[in-house]
This record gives structure tokens, C-alpha cells and sequence, in this order.
């Protein structure tokens, strides 16, 4: 092992086994996901994907989502504490 970070997969545009709160924080406001799409100016199959987790939005869709969810970022896509304590444990870093 060279110590680098493992990058392999980086860049692709899936997010296969990441969650999300797309989902969570549409639902709080009411909107569709028709209604999300085109406020994003992306395809309703767009918001589906993303919501699932299957498809990594690129940093201006996210954005996008984001703005008109009214959430940062981070609280929709950011990595969840628990998850981050499993994803560290299982590459053999330390919890604190």
C-alpha cells in the first residue's frame, strides 16, 4: 500500500450506495419532483436519479437543488456522521 488515496471511480457521475436528503427536504416543502426539475432546469428523470442516489449532480446542479430546497449543500449531500465513522473504521483509520 503507497499510502496515496484510493481516487479510482472519482469524477464518474454515479453516486451508487451515498444517500442524500433531495427526497426528505422536497417532501417537507410540498414540491414535486416535476416541480424540482424544472427549477433546477433538469429533467424530472434527473431529480429521480439523484434522489435514489444513482447519479452524482455536478457542483451548479447541486447548487440548484440546494437553492431551491433552501438547504446548503452539506445538508443535503454532505457525508452523514455515522456513515463517516464506518467509511474511516473500514479504511483502517481511528475513531476519536
Amino acid at each position: 500500500m503507497s499510502g496515496l488515496p484510493d481516487i479510482r471511480g472519482v469524477g464518474r457521475a454515479s453516486a451508487r450506495g451515498r444517500s442524500n436528503g433531495v427526497r426528505a427536504a422536497r417532501a417537507v416543502l410540498g414540491l414535486t419532483q416535476a416541480d424540482l426539475a424544472a427549477a433546477a432546469g433538469v429533467t424530472r428523470q434527473t431529480v429521480v436519479a439523484v434522489e435514489a442516489g444513482d447519479y452524482a449532480p455536478s457542483v451548479y446542479l447541486a447548487l440548484a437543488i440546494s437553492a431551491r430546497l433552501g438547504r446548503s449543500v452539506e445538508e443535503l449531500f454532505g457525508q452523514q456522521p455515522e456513515a463517516a465513522g464506518a467509511a474511516s473504521a473500514a479504511a483502517g483509520g481511528e475513531q476519536r
